[in-house]
């Protein structure tokens, strides 16, 4: 579903474009309450049974989008109720980040495997042979049919069927949730479970009928500069082509001035740090102290692995990501400056949130959000005017490639190569959470002694993250053809490399 523009898409990034219209305004908050009759005109529904839920759905996404809690739907309140809690030029967020909107969830059934009409018949029902449980039995007619409640979901049969005569049913948000944190409510409606949720949000961009959302920061962050506050965004390396063509990077800092921040830093220079750290980690601990070590850069995958494999979580790398280190880096050169991260990651919302980050991230926006303030601002990239000189250029090739899965092991162990050229390394990456957590059992069976693991939440990496807008396979080629621009390669050649040491001294 992923790459093919729809009306959930719509509906979420109107709703962004109109929170941060409202910021930029300024005036009477109260004329949130006009945003879901502004975004849903007239009297018809267009995608629910009535235009009612139409709005109250709008309502409580704009309530996220500004940073607040859901609301029930047995205490509806108007958004303008609470919005002076919103109206701050500072708000950390209180968990949980991703929400289901109950009112708005279809209802999906449940994982399923149903056998069609389509079925012939056959004489060799291989589907019946190979069912471990004894589900599936004829009718009269000689057709198959699955018992639900023998059946265990295993999908033996659906591999098996010479005809594709059965289906497997899964709900999309469901599907799409490699910690299986997705489970039914007393209605049948979705919920997840916190206790396994690392908020990586594959859910909230899978789920076709927009029940699900994260919480946001848009509007902290136009109230920050519209109150004379020196803003400085760090933006991700997967920003390249995400907001179009015409979008080049001197263009990209050139609009994001004209929407307020006072500058704007390329993190791909923090992912070199990164890279060096890792690099010189693995060669202290592997495997003389550990017998493997994970990459640090995606904080679902950290988190997961910490969740699902206590016993291995000192076998991921305590380096800093690259967004702290940027945002470290740019708070030394600038103390008074307040720091936005804009990435593709749902993830570093909560990552930026704990209390150790606090200090040097203070707000977080996905490119999602980003594109809603350029479309309040109504900036045109195809007509803007910008020096292609005063664009990002300061991250290595390496350094850029972490927003495409398998970048961070190829930089790591590229820069292990230039510090021990002897060094023989073993790499495997994890693309996708159920992936990872494969990678982990190999891992804690003592299948991965001596490797070097990379583990990136979204199948794709940071690139297929859930705040992105470019389907994923453009969005590879445009990083691709960014590490090309890059005046070095290797992340050991940064001239940020020196910093590192003061960036680790808090």
């Amino acid at each position: 579903m992923r790459g093919v523009h729809s009306a959930v898409d719509d509906i979420r990034r109107n709703v962004f474009t109109e929170v941060a219209r409202l910021a930029y305004e300024g005036g009477d908050l109260k004329r949130v309450d006009e945003i879901p009759y502004k975004m849903i005109q007239g009297e018809v529904a267009h995608h629910r049974h009535d235009v009612f839920l139409e709005r109250a759905i709008v309502q409580e996404r704009v309530r996220l989008a500004l940073g607040m809690n859901l609301q029930r739907a047995s205490e509806q309140m108007p958004v303008s109720a609470s919005i002076d809690e919103a109206a701050t030029d500072q708000r950390y967020f209180e968990e949980p980040l991703v929400n289901i909107i109950p009112f708005a969830c279809n209802a999906c059934p449940p994982k399923q495997i149903r056998i069609t009409d389509s079925c012939q018949g056959c004489l060799s029902h291989p589907c019946m042979n190979v069912c471990p449980k004894d589900a599936i039995y004829l009718d009269k007619d000689k057709h198959c049919h699955i018992d639900q409640e023998k059946c265990i979901k295993c999908g033996r049969c659906f591999n098996q069927c010479p005809y594709h005569a059965i289906s497997k049913i899964e709900r999309p948000c469901a599907a799409a949730c490699g910690m299986d944190a997705i489970e039914s409510d007393e209605l049948g409606r979705a919920k997840i479970n916190y206790d396994k949720c690392v908020s990586c949000g594959m859910c909230l961009v899978n789920c076709p009928f927009a029940a699900i959302a994260d919480k946001s920061q848009i509007f902290q962050v136009i109230t920050a500069m519209n109150r004379g506050s020196k803003v400085i965004a760090c933006v991700a390396p997967a920003f390249v082509g995400q907001f179009g063509k015409n979008a080049t990077p001197a263009k990209l800092k050139a609009a994001m001035h004209l929407l307020g921040f006072d500058d704007v830093v390329e993190v791909a220079i923090g992912a070199d740090l990164c890279t060096v750290e890792e690099a010189k980690d693995f060669l202290e601990e592997v495997p003389e102290k550990l017998p493997f070590m994970g990459t640090s850069c995606c904080p679902a995958w950290s988190v997961m692995a910490k969740k699902l494999f206590p016993e291995l979580k000192d076998c991921i790398s305590m380096a800093l990501t690259p967004m702290v280190i940027t945002a470290r880096m740019v708070k030394k050169d600038h103390p008074d400056a307040k720091i936005c991260f804009v990435g593709p990651c749902a993830a570093k919302k909560l990552e930026a949130n704990r209390k150790s980050v606090r200090s040097d991230v203070d707000y977080v926006l996905t490119f999602e959000e980003l594109q809603g303030m350029f479309d309040a601002k109504s900036i045109d990239f195809s007509t803007l005017e910008a020096d292609p000189a005063e664009g990002l250029n300061e991250g290595t090739a390496m350094g850029r490639g972490f927003a495409v899965v398998g970048g961070v092991a190829a930089a790591v162990k590229e820069a292990i190569q230039h510090m021990a050229p002897d060094r023989e390394v073993q790499i495997e990456y994890g693309d996708g959470l159920r992936e990872c957590r494969k990678m982990l059992m190999m891992a804690k069976a003592g299948k991965r002694n001596g490797y070097l693991l990379e583990g990136m939440a979204c199948p794709g990496g940071c690139v297929a993250g859930a705040g992105t807008i470019t389907p994923v396979r453009e969005s590879t080629m445009n990083v691709e053809k960014f590490k090309k621009e890059a005046v070095e390669v290797s992340s050991t050649a940064s001239p940020f490399v020196d910093r590192l040491q003061e960036v680790e001294e808090r």
